[in-house]
């Protein structure tokens, strides 16, 4: 005799909920990334100073309570910020690793797509960005979270983990390492260039010369980036 009731499917339940966890996930990757784009607007016209929690909520049409939610102080969202502000160099970067790649050229279309990205930010506010992140950093070591951190802080890190595992990188070096002194290296020129220090020289042609100086003084073989 057949039975009116449905036969659930092994895992089927689980599933469901793996599902709805997902979309919840993603649905408040969704408002962060809102929030903080809200709040580079306000950046870009009022600068960070001047910008309170208030004008970020209104901006973006939620309460109080949501943005602290997300941000537990308005520097939290400036965090969010760099990382909504990078995206466009993290898809550059992993665009060019779909194929055939060159290192030093996938290093410098990292720079290019950060320094256009920067031209449209108050340079005030690219300076605010890189000091927090250094605060984040501090924070986060001191808390142990140091591995979740270096995935979203360090830029180059993702790309010299796949030289690495390519063989493009002498045996033994310590990628960790040399992604950092590359972000150190960007974050300084970052700095440099926000204040007028390279004159009429742009943002990626310097940092592009000093982290490929660097990486050949590791012993990774580069070829010349094509201009």
């Amino acid at each position: 005799m057949e039975s009116d009731t449905p036969t659930a499917r092994p895992g089927g339940r689980a599933d469901h909920g793996q599902r709805r966890a997902n979309l919840t996930q993603s649905r408040s990757r969704e408002t962060k990334r809102s929030l903080a784009q809200a709040a580079i607007a306000l950046w870009r016209t009022k600068g960070f100073a001047d910008t309170t929690v208030a004008d970020i909520c209104q901006a973006a049409g939620v309460s109080k309570a949501l943005f602290y939610f997300y941000f537990p102080r308005k520097e939290d969202a400036l965090l969010e910020a760099g990382v909504v502000s990078t995206r466009e160099a993290r898809t550059t970067m992993r665009e060019l690793l779909g194929g055939p790649y060159d290192l030093a050229e996938v290093i410098v279309e990292i720079l290019a797509a950060l320094e256009r990205r920067m031209s449209r930010s108050p340079r005030d506010l690219i300076i605010e960005t890189i000091l927090e992140g250094h605060r984040a950093e501090h924070r986060a070591l001191a808390e142990g979270r140091s591995d979740e951190h270096h995935a979203t802080r360090f830029m180059f890190l993702e790309l010299l983990e796949r030289a690495a595992a390519d063989g493009r990188l002498p045996p033994g070096l310590d990628v960790l390492h040399v992604a950092r002194v590359a972000q150190s290296l960007m974050e300084t020129g970052a700095r440099h260039w926000a204040v007028g220090e390279y004159g009429d020289r742009g943002f990626a042609e310097v940092v592009s010369r000093d982290i490929l100086a660097y990486l050949a003084g590791c012993g990774v073989a580069l070829e010349t980036p094509r201009s």
